[in-house]
């Protein structure tokens, strides 16, 4: 009897997930210090043992009472002792009234109504995410004194996913919530035009005047009936897929048990060629 296969677990495979984990594996922190992001050598850079373990702890499901409240989430993490470690990444929260304003001046206001249908944004999420390590703050009960140990990692792993189903759990991750931005954006956007600054238009009884002659009509010309001087639309950006975890794994488990990889190393492979798929459709 043919043994049913599990799916791969998959996570950051959004923009907005993607960016949230860069920051907190610290790739972020070393492309700006080495001023460029070279295919391989920020993965070599952050600690790949602690990279591949959390990974396998997020697949395996060891993350449980996960919890994500404004500006913090907490869990609890199965590891190598009887009792799960507890969990806590703290966020730099953002102020929505500055990210209203910066929104405003990138002309990204009209975007804002795109997260409510599932979509993901770039201006939104640059303004909303943490743009490096010391904006997530973490926590762990383990004894492995680095920041981000194994724990840490697999619970940020599992904030990606949920940020994958629903991008409005980054604004909860941040401190602050759709709602709240709609309403800065709103208390500051503009006041009503003066209309007794319009020009008079209008004859003495309030209606339009009928003039003849061509030099009457000159105003005519500034009409675009074509809309040949509207601006164009933006370009669509349509989400990312990974085909690692969109489409069936089956084939190409199968494949790679043929071509020699051993059983137990399976998952770990498909790990691997998720980062050389990621690399070669970086930004």
């Amino acid at each position: 009897m043919r043994r049913g296969t599990v799916p791969v677990r998959g996570y950051a495979v959004t923009r907005w997930s993607r960016a949230f984990v860069d920051v907190v594996e610290g790739r972020t922190d070393i492309a700006d210090a080495t001023g460029a992001q070279r295919a391989g050598s920020v993965t070599e850079s952050v600690d790949s043992r602690r990279i591949s373990k959390a990974r396998r702890y997020f697949r395996d499901r060891h993350v449980h009472r996960l919890s994500i409240r404004p500006g913090q989430v907490t869990a609890s993490v199965e590891g190598s002792q009887l009792e799960p470690f507890d969990v806590i990444l703290s966020m730099r929260t953002v102020d929505v009234d500055t990210v209203a304003t910066l929104l405003r001046s990138r002309a990204g206001v009209a975007e804002v109504m795109s997260v409510a249908r599932g979509e993901q944004p770039p201006i939104v999420g640059e303004l909303l995410g943490p743009t490096e390590s010391a904006d997530v703050a973490s926590q762990c009960t383990c004894p492995d004194e680095s920041v981000r140990c194994i724990h840490v990692l697999a619970v940020a792993y599992e904030v990606a996913a949920e940020i994958d189903r629903s991008p409005l759990t980054l604004f909860t991750v941040m401190g602050t919530d759709l709602p709240s931005l709609l309403d800065a954006l709103g208390n500051d956007s503009g006041t009503a035009p003066d209309e007794s600054a319009e020009p008079n238009k209008s004859g003495a009884n309030g209606q339009s005047k009928v003039r003849d002659g061509s030099a009457e009509h000159d105003d005519l010309g500034a009409v675009d009936f074509f809309g040949t001087r509207a601006p164009l639309p933006p370009l669509p950006r349509p989400p990312r897929g990974n085909p690692l975890t969109d489409l069936d794994g089956t084939a190409l488990r199968a494949a790679l048990r043929a071509s020699g990889v051993a059983p137990g190393d399976i998952a770990e492979a498909v790990d691997e060629l998720g980062d050389l798929y990621d690399r070669l459709v970086q930004e």
